[in-house]
Protein backbone atom coordinates (compact mmCIF):
# COMPACT_ATOMS: atom_id res chain seq x y z
CA UNK A 1 0.00 0.00 0.00
CA UNK A 2 0.67 3.65 0.02
CA UNK A 3 3.81 4.75 2.39
CA UNK A 4 2.07 6.34 6.01
CA UNK A 5 3.37 10.10 4.95
CA UNK A 6 0.73 12.90 5.76
CA UNK A 7 -2.25 13.11 3.64
CA UNK A 8 -5.21 16.20 3.40
CA UNK A 9 -8.55 15.34 5.11
CA UNK A 10 -11.31 15.47 3.07
CA UNK A 11 -11.99 19.44 3.93
CA UNK A 12 -7.80 19.91 2.40
CA UNK A 13 -9.44 18.70 -0.84
CA UNK A 14 -12.30 20.56 -1.43
CA UNK A 15 -15.05 19.41 -4.34
CA UNK A 16 -18.35 21.00 -6.10
CA UNK A 17 -21.04 19.56 -4.00
CA UNK A 18 -21.61 16.55 -6.81
CA UNK A 19 -18.53 15.43 -6.42
CA UNK A 20 -18.61 15.32 -2.59
CA UNK A 21 -21.91 13.08 -3.00
CA UNK A 22 -19.92 10.86 -5.53
CA UNK A 23 -17.14 10.84 -2.97
CA UNK A 24 -19.17 9.50 0.04
CA UNK A 25 -21.12 6.87 -2.14
CA UNK A 26 -18.26 5.60 -3.67
CA UNK A 27 -16.11 5.58 0.23
CA UNK A 28 -19.40 4.09 1.24
CA UNK A 29 -19.39 1.09 -1.15
CA UNK A 30 -15.43 0.45 -0.44
CA UNK A 31 -16.46 0.36 3.79
CA UNK A 32 -19.43 -2.10 2.63
CA UNK A 33 -17.01 -4.38 0.83
CA UNK A 34 -19.05 -4.19 -2.21
CA UNK A 35 -15.64 -3.02 -3.57
CA UNK A 36 -12.57 -4.63 -1.51
CA UNK A 37 -9.01 -4.99 -1.62
CA UNK A 38 -9.91 -7.92 -4.50
CA UNK A 39 -12.04 -6.29 -6.42
CA UNK A 40 -10.96 -5.46 -10.12
CA UNK A 41 -12.22 -1.94 -11.66
CA UNK A 42 -11.37 0.59 -14.03
CA UNK A 43 -12.59 4.12 -14.18
CA UNK A 44 -15.05 3.27 -16.64
CA UNK A 45 -16.61 0.36 -14.59
CA UNK A 46 -17.26 2.66 -11.46
CA UNK A 47 -18.64 5.63 -13.82
CA UNK A 48 -21.29 3.04 -15.17
CA UNK A 49 -21.69 1.44 -11.06
CA UNK A 50 -22.18 5.35 -10.37
CA UNK A 51 -23.96 6.57 -12.97
CA UNK A 52 -21.22 9.30 -13.49
CA UNK A 53 -18.66 10.86 -15.69
CA UNK A 54 -15.30 9.02 -15.91
CA UNK A 55 -13.25 12.67 -15.00
CA UNK A 56 -15.53 12.91 -12.01
CA UNK A 57 -14.58 9.20 -11.03
CA UNK A 58 -10.76 9.78 -11.56
CA UNK A 59 -11.08 13.22 -9.32
CA UNK A 60 -12.45 10.93 -6.73
CA UNK A 61 -10.06 7.86 -7.28
CA UNK A 62 -7.17 10.83 -6.88
CA UNK A 63 -8.54 12.14 -3.47
CA UNK A 64 -9.01 8.59 -1.96
CA UNK A 65 -5.07 7.98 -3.10
CA UNK A 66 -4.23 10.60 -0.95
CA UNK A 67 -6.03 9.14 2.30
CA UNK A 68 -4.39 6.15 0.87
CA UNK A 69 -7.70 4.31 0.38
CA UNK A 70 -6.99 3.62 -3.58
CA UNK A 71 -3.51 2.81 -4.98
CA UNK A 72 -2.61 4.49 -7.95
CA UNK A 73 -0.21 3.16 -10.31
CA UNK A 74 1.12 3.89 -13.57
CA UNK A 75 -0.42 1.16 -16.50
CA UNK A 76 -2.16 -0.24 -13.37
CA UNK A 77 -5.36 -0.56 -12.36
CA UNK A 78 -6.84 1.45 -9.23
CA UNK A 79 -7.07 -1.30 -6.26
CA UNK A 80 -7.94 -0.58 -2.80
CA UNK A 81 -5.06 -0.70 -0.03
CA UNK A 82 -5.08 -4.09 1.68
CA UNK A 83 -4.14 -3.46 5.34
CA UNK A 84 -2.66 -5.92 7.14
CA UNK A 85 -2.44 -6.37 11.47
CA UNK A 86 1.17 -4.60 11.43
CA UNK A 87 0.10 -1.35 9.53
CA UNK A 88 -3.32 -0.98 11.09
CA UNK A 89 -1.03 -1.87 14.92
CA UNK A 90 1.05 1.40 13.38
CA UNK A 91 -1.43 3.58 12.05
CA UNK A 92 -3.51 3.06 15.48
CA UNK A 93 -0.41 4.23 17.25
CA UNK A 94 -0.07 7.12 15.81
CA UNK A 95 -3.40 7.89 15.39
CA UNK A 96 -3.57 7.43 19.60
CA UNK A 97 -0.75 9.72 19.60
CA UNK A 98 -1.77 12.43 18.02
CA UNK A 99 -5.66 12.30 18.93
CA UNK A 100 -5.21 12.35 22.42
CA UNK A 101 -3.18 15.44 22.22
CA UNK A 102 -5.89 17.64 19.63
CA UNK A 103 -8.97 16.33 22.35
CA UNK A 104 -6.93 18.17 25.09
CA UNK A 105 -6.26 20.97 23.17
CA UNK A 106 -10.19 21.18 21.68
CA UNK A 107 -10.78 21.15 25.64
CA UNK A 108 -9.52 24.47 25.71
CA UNK A 109 -10.30 26.42 22.44
CA UNK A 110 -14.06 24.69 22.22
CA UNK A 111 -17.23 27.17 22.36
CA UNK A 112 -20.91 25.87 21.79
CA UNK A 113 -20.73 27.17 18.38
CA UNK A 114 -17.93 24.77 17.64
CA UNK A 115 -19.55 22.15 19.30
CA UNK A 116 -23.05 21.90 17.54
CA UNK A 117 -22.07 20.44 14.18
CA UNK A 118 -20.48 17.77 15.97
CA UNK A 119 -23.76 16.79 18.29
CA UNK A 120 -25.40 16.93 14.63
CA UNK A 121 -23.36 14.12 13.37
CA UNK A 122 -23.99 12.64 16.41
CA UNK A 123 -27.06 13.15 15.80
CA UNK A 124 -27.08 11.27 12.19
CA UNK A 125 -24.42 8.32 13.53
CA UNK A 126 -27.25 7.74 16.06
CA UNK A 127 -29.82 7.65 13.01
CA UNK A 128 -28.10 5.47 10.65
CA UNK A 129 -28.31 1.88 9.79
CA UNK A 130 -26.14 1.04 6.86
CA UNK A 131 -23.23 0.18 7.62
CA UNK A 132 -20.84 2.14 5.17
CA UNK A 133 -22.05 5.43 5.86
CA UNK A 134 -22.07 4.87 9.61
CA UNK A 135 -18.14 4.67 9.61
CA UNK A 136 -18.05 7.43 7.53
CA UNK A 137 -19.48 9.51 10.05
CA UNK A 138 -17.82 7.99 12.83
CA UNK A 139 -14.30 9.09 11.32
CA UNK A 140 -16.17 12.54 10.16
CA UNK A 141 -16.68 12.74 14.02
CA UNK A 142 -13.39 12.59 14.93
CA UNK A 143 -11.73 14.93 12.18
CA UNK A 144 -14.16 17.63 12.95
CA UNK A 145 -13.28 17.52 16.76
CA UNK A 146 -9.67 17.64 15.51
CA UNK A 147 -10.48 20.85 13.81
CA UNK A 148 -12.25 22.53 17.04
CA UNK A 149 -8.47 22.27 18.60
CA UNK A 150 -6.51 24.55 16.84
CA UNK A 151 -3.48 23.05 14.98
CA UNK A 152 -3.59 22.76 11.56
CA UNK A 153 -0.89 20.44 11.63
CA UNK A 154 -1.91 17.93 13.66
CA UNK A 155 -5.21 17.60 12.57
CA UNK A 156 -3.66 17.26 8.88
CA UNK A 157 -1.71 14.13 9.96
CA UNK A 158 -4.92 13.10 11.76
CA UNK A 159 -6.99 13.40 8.80
CA UNK A 160 -3.93 10.73 7.33
CA UNK A 161 -5.04 7.90 9.50
CA UNK A 162 -8.65 7.87 10.44
CA UNK A 163 -10.24 7.10 6.49
CA UNK A 164 -7.31 4.30 7.51
CA UNK A 165 -9.00 2.90 10.60
CA UNK A 166 -12.42 2.77 8.72
CA UNK A 167 -10.80 0.58 6.34
CA UNK A 168 -9.53 -1.70 8.71
CA UNK A 169 -12.71 -1.72 10.60
CA UNK A 170 -14.13 -2.70 7.03
CA UNK A 171 -11.28 -5.23 5.74
CA UNK A 172 -11.49 -6.88 9.02
CA UNK A 173 -15.07 -7.20 9.17
CA UNK A 174 -15.10 -5.72 12.69
CA UNK A 175 -19.02 -5.38 14.00
CA UNK A 176 -19.33 -1.94 16.06
CA UNK A 177 -23.08 -2.10 16.29
CA UNK A 178 -23.19 -3.78 19.93
CA UNK A 179 -20.45 -0.99 21.38
CA UNK A 180 -22.65 2.02 20.10
CA UNK A 181 -19.89 4.27 18.92
CA UNK A 182 -22.73 7.03 18.84
CA UNK A 183 -22.35 6.64 22.55
CA UNK A 184 -18.69 7.15 23.06
CA UNK A 185 -18.82 9.62 20.77
CA UNK A 186 -21.51 11.91 22.97
CA UNK A 187 -19.43 11.09 26.31
CA UNK A 188 -16.58 12.88 24.59
CA UNK A 189 -18.10 15.47 23.40
CA UNK A 190 -20.18 15.87 26.53
CA UNK A 191 -16.49 16.42 28.49
CA UNK A 192 -15.22 18.77 25.53
CA UNK A 193 -18.19 20.51 26.48
CA UNK A 194 -16.84 20.93 30.35
CA UNK A 195 -13.69 21.61 29.01
CA UNK A 196 -12.86 18.48 31.36
CA UNK A 197 -9.69 17.46 29.47
CA UNK A 198 -8.81 14.57 31.46
CA UNK A 199 -12.18 13.09 31.02
CA UNK A 200 -11.71 13.18 27.59
CA UNK A 201 -8.50 11.80 27.15
CA UNK A 202 -10.05 8.86 29.28
CA UNK A 203 -12.73 8.32 27.36
CA UNK A 204 -11.31 8.95 23.74
CA UNK A 205 -8.05 6.65 25.37
CA UNK A 206 -11.24 3.89 26.43
CA UNK A 207 -12.71 4.13 22.38
CA UNK A 208 -9.34 4.18 20.89
CA UNK A 209 -8.22 0.70 23.10
CA UNK A 210 -11.48 -0.84 22.31
CA UNK A 211 -10.72 -0.12 18.17
CA UNK A 212 -7.05 -1.65 18.60
CA UNK A 213 -8.18 -4.50 20.81
CA UNK A 214 -10.77 -5.96 18.15
CA UNK A 215 -9.06 -4.52 15.06
CA UNK A 216 -5.43 -6.94 16.53
CA UNK A 217 -7.73 -9.69 17.21
CA UNK A 218 -9.32 -9.69 13.69
CA UNK A 219 -8.02 -9.74 10.68
CA UNK A 220 -8.66 -8.97 6.81
CA UNK A 221 -10.98 -10.53 4.84
CA UNK A 222 -11.48 -9.91 0.60
CA UNK A 223 -13.31 -11.54 -1.85
CA UNK A 224 -11.70 -13.61 -4.83
CA UNK A 225 -11.56 -11.63 -8.09
CA UNK A 226 -14.74 -9.63 -7.63
CA UNK A 227 -15.26 -6.94 -10.55
CA UNK A 228 -17.22 -4.19 -9.90
CA UNK A 229 -19.47 -2.68 -11.80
Amino acid sequence: MNSFAPAPPPSALPFPQRADDLYSRVFDAILEQRIDAASRFTEESLAQMFSARRSDIRGVLTQLSHQQIIVLRANHRPRVAALDSEQTRQMLHARRLTEITLVRLACQRSGLQDLQPLQALIDSERQCTARGPAIRLSWEFHLRLAEIAGNAPLAHFLGSLVPLTSLAIAQFEVELEGYCVWKKHQAILEAVERRDAGMAERLLGRHLDYLEETLLNAGPTFSENRVAG
